[in-house]
């Protein structure tokens, strides 16, 4: 069965959340490392210098390995954690939240900021675009120049009905298309392009990796 990765989002989003008066400004970021993640921290605390809190979220990984959450002054639990949890939920993966707090004048007790934190990253999430991710394996096929346009209209189909990806061809002494394939579909390919073929042409699995796939 193929793995199911979290997912990412393909650009940063920024979303306002009014509580009693507290302005919560919400801002995604898409990141590859926490070192990433703790530069747009750094951006949102110089220009929002004179806000109260900042408090943050991150999950980081191929896998959401890495998570690490701040209250930043906040009561304990009720800001970052919520946040993250808000994440971990949506499961998604390279992603920094930040949410700064402009206090406008009404505690809001600490069951109602762990409500507004959440809100204000769950909705600035409905507003992303989000990147799903797969494993695929790698499949390399070599075609005699002859027979490469009808391999290539033949693969483009295929691996539109198959949740396939089709790469980039190299012509040299052969033409070599590469394709990204749902490892469980692997079989089905070389079944298929040897049936097109009489059993003259075999794809060749290389590698997995992990992909971004454009959402349809």
């Amino acid at each position: 069965m193929d793995r199911t990765l979290p997912s990412t989002i393909a650009a940063p989003v920024d979303h306002e959340l009014v509580v009693k008066k507290s302005r919560f400004l919400a801002h995604l970021h898409p990141v590859a490392t926490v070192a990433e993640a703790d530069a747009v921290v750094a951006a949102i605390r110089k220009e929002h210098w004179d806000a109260r809190h900042h408090c943050v979220a991150l999950v980081v990984g191929t896998l959401a390995d890495q998570q690490r959450s701040s209250d930043d002054g906040e009561p304990s639990g009720t800001a970052g954690v919520p946040m993250l949890e808000v994440l971990r939920q949506r499961e998604v993966t390279d992603v920094a939240a930040v949410v700064t707090r402009y206090f406008g004048g009404v505690l809001l007790g600490a069951g109602g900021l762990v409500r507004a934190y959440s809100a204000a990253v769950s909705e600035a999430l409905d507003l992303a675009r989000t990147v799903r991710r797969q494993v695929l394996t790698e499949v390399s096929l070599d075609v005699p120049h002859a027979e490469a346009g009808r391999l290539d209209n033949l693969l483009r189909d295929w691996a539109g009905s198959h949740g396939a990806m089709l790469g980039g061809t190299e012509y040299a002494a052969v033409a070599r298309f590469t394709l990204l394939v749902p490892p469980g579909e692997v079989a089905t390919l070389v079944a298929d392009v040897a049936a097109a073929s009489a059993g003259t042409l075999r794809p060749v699995p290389g590698e997995q990796r992990v992909v971004d796939v454009p959402e349809m």
